[in-house]
């Protein structure tokens, strides 16, 4: 008789691969991205009033930087598989409650869906820093890129035509995303993560870093830097699809001009290679000018809404030259013994743009029109070109300058892009760019 053998890969969870993350994070990405431009759409049409729209966003804004605070203690003393798992259940339920169209139901979906974004954001990169040599961080961002781009690219444009024709439909699909991510999430088997022997002393705080964090000026530029950006990305996400609507341009417009904007991520490459032949000082500054004028413009435009439109869709391409170069400053300047605590504080920046975008909105709202916020974002971006003034002229080339190599000068930035790009995906409005892919 032949002994029967139990298969190998049922005894023995296999090593997680970069390809599983970057299917895992594409799946995601169709579940959020099928949503983006949907939900201002839906805020709008359950509560009818802009102000009332930005001071919704606000509070579950604020809870949802509380709950990303939470997550890392929570792991503490519930099993990180646990968490994942509700952070996905919380998706489905947010897609599913929304479909009651009621405006409790639009809130209680929204946030719901937020807050699982948070979740899942911090356990999923936890487990990329198990699992992910240091050395296969850039083809991980490169798959990751890869993967999600469908859901980033079609999904906003696709979800407002959904939801034109039937409004339930994007919801179904965001809500079957997020079970096919729960479910590859559970073949991938990651457990509670690697087991890490327990230290003898209790490990700082991050809160403890603040102090040195206000202390080092390059650090709290680059913070700033990234606030802004994703603030820029909060206003053409969340304002955009509303003022269309208002302005007779239609419930998809939002949708299918986040869909070209983020059409322009395959430019990504051409922008390195832009940033490397430059300076970081160069590419940081041309993406607040140009993004700043353009939104400034657009803002301005109260008689002609389609001009409006497109030059906010052309400010959106150089948010996307921000998003590759922006978050470098802070990384190139925090010190090799402080960069676990200094990057969970640069984090933060999506949790505070969350609050101060509709915050500042909810008061730009009460003097002016809704094409106020494109032009006080626009005021924003450029003040932040202003403070980039201060930013080294050879920001990233100086370690390298003697030795010369151009190769590896680009090679550090192509690791330190795709760095913040993984603590970006949080939570502004369910999925952004800022975010994207």
């Amino acid at each position: 008789m032949h002994e029967r053998r139990i298969p190998e890969w049922l005894r023995h969870a296999p090593a997680p691969s970069v390809r599983g993350f970057a299917v895992l994070a594409g799946t995601e990405a169709i579940a959020r991205g099928i949503l983006v431009s949907v939900f201002p759409l839906v805020m709008f049409n359950a509560l009818h009033d802009p102000r009332i729209v930005s001071e919704v966003y606000f509070v579950i804004g604020a809870v949802s930087l509380v709950i990303g605070l939470l997550v890392p203690y929570a792991v503490r003393f519930v099993p990180r598989w646990w968490v994942y798992v509700f952070g996905a259940l919380l998706f489905i339920s947010g897609a599913l409650v929304t479909i009651l169209e009621a405006p409790a139901a639009a809130v209680i979906g929204l946030a719901l869906t937020t807050f699982a974004v948070v979740t899942t954001f911090v356990c999923f990169n936890a487990y990329v820093l198990d699992h992910v040599a240091k050395i296969e961080l850039g083809r991980f961002e490169t798959s990751r890129l890869f993967y999600s781009a469908l859901g980033w690219t079609v999904g906003p444009a696709l979800g407002t035509v959904l939801y034109a024709w039937w409004r339930p439909a994007p919801f179904f699909i965001a809500a079957s995303a997020a079970s096919a991510m729960l479910l590859i999430f559970l073949v991938m088997r990651l457990g509670n993560g690697k087991l890490i022997s327990k230290s003898p002393r209790a490990p700082n705080s991050s809160f403890a870093y603040f102090g040195r964090f206000f202390a080092q000026p390059r650090l709290v530029a680059g913070w700033v830097f990234a606030v802004v950006r994703s603030c820029g990305w909060w206003v053409y996400v969340v304002y955009l699809p509303i003022y269309a609507v208002q302005n007779g341009l239609g419930s998809q417009l939002g949708g299918i001009a986040l869909s070209i904007s983020n059409a322009a991520l395959f430019c990504t490459p051409l922008m390195l290679r832009y940033m490397t032949h430059r300076s970081v000082r160069t590419a940081v500054r041309t993406g607040f000018l140009m993004s700043g004028l353009l939104f400034l413009l657009a803002g301005i435009q109260s008689g002609s809404p389609d001009r409006a439109v497109v030059l906010l869709m052309a400010g959106s391409f150089f948010l996307i030259l921000l998003d590759v170069s922006a978050g470098l400053p802070f990384l190139l300047a925090v010190k090799p013994s402080e960069r676990t605590e200094m990057s969970a504080i640069y984090s933060s920046f999506r949790d505070v743009s969350g609050i101060l975008t509709p915050g500042a909105a909810w008061l730009v709202l009460l003097v002016a029109p809704l094409s106020g916020i494109f032009a006080a974002c626009g005021a924003g971006l450029l003040g932040a070109w202003v403070l980039a003034r201060k930013l080294h002229p050879r920001l990233g080339r100086a370690r390298l300058a003697v030795e010369g190599n151009s190769e590896q000068l680009a090679d550090v930035i192509s690791s330190a892009a795709g760095l913040p790009s993984m603590m970006q995906e949080q939570t502004a409005p369910v999925g952004s760019p800022g975010s994207p892919p």
